[in-house]
């Protein structure tokens, strides 16, 4: 890591670079805006922003339920927690006749209630209400080698899955006569997705991770004419909304998660208001 932080005192010549929590807070960033960037895309064009919530609140039952088991770190029972529930959710819209926004606020609402149930016992809460705003600061290199793990983990899915999932989410009925298994496709999907709020929820914070799941894609959809283009924009709209808000948050002492997630809140407005230049 030595190496590394001194290639980044040289690349980076600034006074906010001078901090090693801010360096590690800083590759973190870069690590993890272009995977909210690309999953981003198929959330929204699958319409998935309502699932993506729901993935934030059954983290923190798997909070919970590791802060329960005694674990030094939840993020175990996070991320095993996680999974499951992605591919319980998705399992159950398939095979149920209720509508899918029902089902998907069932659970959602099902999975909050134990967390806060199970991390108020004893009146503990207060000490994992970090978890709600999250704390990019506080990144540790430790913690930057299971990001890249799991960053190059979601990135072989996502290459394994995109053509199935694109074709998925312009024509389910050509991909089912095509023979793509679109339960398999959308769990495995679901489980990238539930990793990645999982790895991501500690330092972004529950309250608003689903931002970085909706707000890259749905500014790229203002300004973008076909798939290329889609997926390069959400990936940089993420990417500068990650680097700027944690600069931006550094020297104004605010909230880094928040700061990223309003930044990419108002590029959205302005590709917004820029949409009739480029969509015609």
């Amino acid at each position: 890591m030595e190496i590394l932080y001194d290639i980044m005192n040289m690349l980076l010549p600034f006074e906010w670079a001078e901090h090693t929590f801010m360096k590690n807070a800083f590759l973190a960033i870069l690590l993890v805006t272009p995977l909210f960037g690309l999953l981003s895309t198929m959330v929204v064009s699958n319409r998935m922003a309502f699932f993506s919530d729901s993935l934030g609140h059954g983290a923190f039952t798997g909070i919970a339920i590791g802060v329960l088991l005694g674990f030094a770190s939840p993020l175990t029972s996070l991320m095993v927690f996680s999974v499951g529930f992605a591919l319980f959710i998705t399992y159950i819209k398939t095979k149920s006749t209720a509508s899918t926004d029902t089902i998907i606020g069932v659970f959602s609402s099902t999975a909050i209630a134990l967390g806060l149930m199970l991390m108020s016992r004893g009146g503990g809460f207060n000490k994992f209400s970090t978890y709600l705003i999250g704390d990019v600061l506080s990144i540790t290199p430790e913690d930057l080698q299971t990001l890249l793990l799991v960053a190059l983990f979601v990135l072989i899915g996502w290459g394994a899955l995109f053509n199935r999932l694109l074709i998925l989410s312009i024509n389910p009925s050509f991909a089912r006569s095509r023979g793509i298994p679109a339960l398999w496709v959308d769990g495995i999907f679901a489980s990238l997705l539930a990793l990645l709020v999982s790895i991501s929820i500690q330092w972004v914070g529950i309250l608003i991770i689903n931002a970085l799941l909706v707000l890259p894609a749905a500014a790229a959809r203002n300004v973008t004419n076909n798939v290329k283009q889609y997926h390069a924009v959400s990936v940089l709209v993420a990417m500068l909304s990650g680097v700027s808000g944690l600069i931006v948050a550094y020297y104004f002492n605010m909230a880094a998660g928040a700061t990223i997630v309003a930044i990419a809140a108002a590029i959205f407005f302005v590709t917004m208001l820029l949409k009739p230049r480029f969509i015609r």
